[in-house]
């Protein structure tokens, strides 16, 4: 039976007092004078004649599908795709810096040391991080942490911002993230203050370290640890990204005859003997870094912003 232009005006009212004005349908009867099942049958109506429709914007199915993909291809333990699409740059980075910040948190059963690099992504998600208490905690510098510049990214920072928010103790690597000479560091290595703590960070249960694009809005260039001699050297080396200091190629080995020679600070070789490796990572200038991060097998956990989860899949799949 066809309806009448009365019959879908009183739809259509009572369907945008309903759905816009978020009235009951029990007011929303007394205000045109009707019972209220007229109204529930009237509101069915409209959806059923295609006048009301509902779309659920839920990204989940699609942040799922990234997860499994990316989790597959890599047998890691857990990927966590978070919901980023069309917000601002820095709101996305304050979502990421939360889900991942919330992750950590969750898992910190049987966990007495956490270890922590540096970098933007790890300095945003301590500050996104809650106050919790765990005094059984210990934090512990995973790279050198001292310098003059953007103090707050450096390691020695970032691990005592964290054991701040949770309320437990906390190490000092005394020592730059990369030294003048190998000569130096190995000097460095041998001075207690240095040596004590990496043998500690080595025996960290949980780890979070960032991935870096050495090319492209690198920290470490910023900070002035990377100049075009250094940049020259592990271009020419096949370095695509870093992870905790430390650069790696394609294929995921660690660069040779390049400064990783002389960074102070726990290789990435060290990170396969921790029971829970979690990268944070924030951004698509780094997928190729990722890429080879995810290669060399030296972390079980991925946590990432949508879009650059997107452009990940790409690149694995050839499409890009």
């Amino acid at each position: 039976m066809m309806m009448t232009d009365q019959e879908k005006k009183f739809l259509l009212k009572i369907s945008r007092m309903y759905y816009f004005d978020e009235l009951t349908q029990a007011e929303i009867a007394k205000k045109v004078g009707v019972s209220r099942p007229i109204i529930s049958k009237g509101l069915q109506k409209a959806r059923n004649e295609g006048l009301v429709e509902i779309i659920i914007h839920d990204q989940a199915f699609q942040t799922i599908n990234l997860e499994q993909e990316i989790e597959t291809a890599f047998s890691l333990v857990d990927v966590v795709v978070v919901p980023t699409a069309d917000m601002p740059a820095e709101i996305a980075k304050s979502v990421l810096s939360k889900a991942a910040a919330s992750y950590v948190l969750k898992h910190l059963k049987d966990v007495t040391k956490i270890g922590i690099s540096w970098g933007t992504t790890l300095y945003n998600l301590v500050k996104e991080f809650p106050n919790e208490a765990h005094d059984d905690l210990k934090v512990i510098p995973l790279v050198g942490g001292m310098g003059s510049n953007r103090i707050e990214l450096h390691s020695n920072q970032i691990a005592y911002e964290l054991s701040k928010k949770l309320g437990c103790s906390c190490e000092s690597l005394y020592a730059p993230a990369i030294v003048e000479s190998e000569n130096f560091r190995d000097l460095l290595l041998q001075t207690p203050t240095v040596a004590d703590v990496l043998e500690e960070a080595k025996k960290i249960d949980l780890a979070i370290v960032g991935i870096g694009n050495p090319y492209m809005n690198s920290t470490m260039e910023e900070i002035g640890y990377l100049g075009a001699k250094e940049l020259r050297s592990i271009k020419e080396a096949g370095v695509v990204g870093d992870i905790n200091s430390c650069f790696i190629c394609a294929d995921g080995s660690i660069a040779k005859d390049t400064i990783n020679e002389r960074v102070v600070g726990i290789r990435v070789d060290d990170l396969r003997n921790v029971g829970k490796v979690i990268a944070v990572v924030e951004g698509a200038h780094k997928v190729e870094a990722i890429l080879a991060t995810l290669r060399g097998g030296y972390i079980h956990t991925l946590i990432t912003d949508e879009q650059t989860a997107v452009e990940l899949t790409l690149k694995m799949r050839g499409q890009k």
